[in-house]
């Protein structure tokens, strides 16, 4: 995937481009970027303290993965990733509702919880 194009969304830790999906500071090395088309599908759903919204990065359960976000603390929304893996990642962009409409508009299904 290259990151040719204009961007649709941009809030520092998430971009969506005009080929995928940016997860910036995913890994302790770099960014995780994923096609469009590798998107199987995306749930929306509520995030609370036992449910992430504490989690600043990383794992607690060896399945989601949080990129580093030290101000999820303050939110309460999360989409979660399904990329036909055992690891699902979970991100919290910033204008979460803008991220569902740039997804949709590339013909990824996303669906609440």
């Amino acid at each position: 995937m290259t990151d040719s194009g204009p961007l649709d969304y941009d809030d520092g830790r998430i971009s969506c481009t005009a080929s995928g999906l940016v997860i910036r500071m995913y890994y302790p090395w770099g960014s995780k970027k994923i096609a469009y088309g590798r998107i199987r599908s995306v749930r929306h759903r509520a995030m609370g303290t036992m449910s992430g919204q504490l989690r600043i990065w990383g794992s607690g359960d060896f399945k989601h993965w949080f990129n580093l976000d030290a101000s999820r603390t303050k939110k309460t929304q999360a989409l979660e990733i399904d990329l036909g893996r055992r690891v699902v990642p979970v991100i919290t962009p910033d204008d979460i509702d803008r991220v569902v409409e740039v997804l949709r508009s590339h013909g990824v299904s996303v669906a609440d919880a």
